[in-house]
C-alpha cells in the first residue's frame, strides 16, 4: 500500500506553490520512510517551479536539502532503525552498476542519476517528488545518518550547498598552508568559508558589500576584501591557491 501525504507544489510555471496530496511508494525491502521535520531552501526550486530550464515536470513538489526522522524501515535495511534522524540530499537513485556508480561517484552515473524532485523514477516509475512535503520514502543507499550532537534544521543546507562546497575542498585537499579566496556571503560563500576554516586553510572573503565584515570574520575569514575597492583587489593578486 503506497503512503499519502500533503506536499507544496508548483502546478504550472506561473502559479504558486500550494497544498497538494500525492502518493508515496510502499516502503519496500530496501527502503527508509522518512517523516520529514526540515528541508532547505535551494535557488533551484525557484528555477524548477518557475521552469526556467526548460525541463520542470509539473505539478512539481521542489526540494533536495531533507532532514527528517525514520518512520519505517524495510525488512532487508540494515543501517537505520525507526526513531533515528536521518537526512537525503540531491541524489535519490542511480544505475549503481556503471563505472562511475562503481567507483563512487553516482553524480556522474553514465545511465543517468536520478534526482530527488523533477526526475523520471527509472526504478519504480513515475517523477520524483521533494520535501516540501511531510514524507518520502528512499531507498537505504541514498540516506545519511545525522549525528545526535548536530542541530537538525541546521543540518538541512549540508545536503546541498554545503556538500556543494565540501567537495572540491576535498577533492583539492585544502588544509593548513592554503589561501581560499571565498566570492560572496551567500548561501554557497558562507558554506565554503566555514569548511575552508575548519579545514584550517586561511580565508579571505570577496564582497561588494562592507556591512558584511563583520559576520564574515565571526564565521572564520582571517580577511575581508571589498571588490569594489581597487587597491585592495590589487594587494591580493596572485597570492590565492584556491577560490570559491
Amino acid at each position: 500500500m503506497s503512503h499519502a501525504t500533503i506536499a507544496y507544489a508548483a502546478q504550472s510555471a506561473t502559479t504558486p506553490l500550494a497544498p497538494f496530496h500525492i502518493e508515496r511508494r510502499d516502503t519496500s525491502a530496501a527502503d527508509v520512510s522518512i517523516d520529514i521535520l526540515f528541508c532547505g531552501v535551494c535557488h533551484s526550486d525557484l528555477h524548477q517551479s518557475r521552469n526556467d530550464w526548460g525541463i520542470s515536470n509539473f505539478p512539481i513538489v521542489p526540494e533536495h536539502e531533507i532532514v527528517g526522522r525514520v518512520h519505517e524501515v524495510g525488512s532487508a535495511v540494515k543501517r537505520f532503525k525507526p526513531g533515528e534522524i536521518v537526512a537525503v540530499g540531491v541524489l535519490y537513485d542511480s544505475c549503481r552498476t556503471c563505472a562511475n556508480c562503481n567507483a563512487g561517484i553516482e553524480q556522474y552515473c553514465l545511465n543517468g542519476a536520478t534526482e530527488t524532485y523533477n526526475s523520471v523514477d527509472k526504478r519504480h516509475g513515475g517523477i520524483t517528488r521533494g520535501g516540501y512535503s511531510k514524507l518520502i520514502v528512499v531507498d537505504e543507499a541514498y540516506v545519511f545518518h545525522v549525528p545526535e550532537n548536530l542541530d537538525p534544521a541546521a543540518v538541512a543546507p549540508l545536503m546541498c550547498a554545503g556538500i556543494t562546497t565540501y567537495s572540491p575542498l576535498m577533492h583539492w585537499e585544502v588544509g593548513p598552508g592554503q589561501k581560499v579566496g571565498v566570492v560572496g556571503l551567500g548561501g554557497l560563500g558562507h558554506m565554503a568559508l566555514k569548511i575552508a576554516h575548519a579545514l584550517g586553510a586561511s580565508v579571505a572573503l570577496f564582497t561588494t558589500s562592507p556591512g558584511k565584515a563583520a559576520d564574515a570574520r565571526r564565521l572564520g575569514a582571517d580577511e575581508v576584501i571589498i571588490s569594489k575597492n581597487a587597491e585592495e583587489m590589487t594587494a591580493h593578486k596572485g597570492s590565492f591557491r584556491f577560490y570559491s
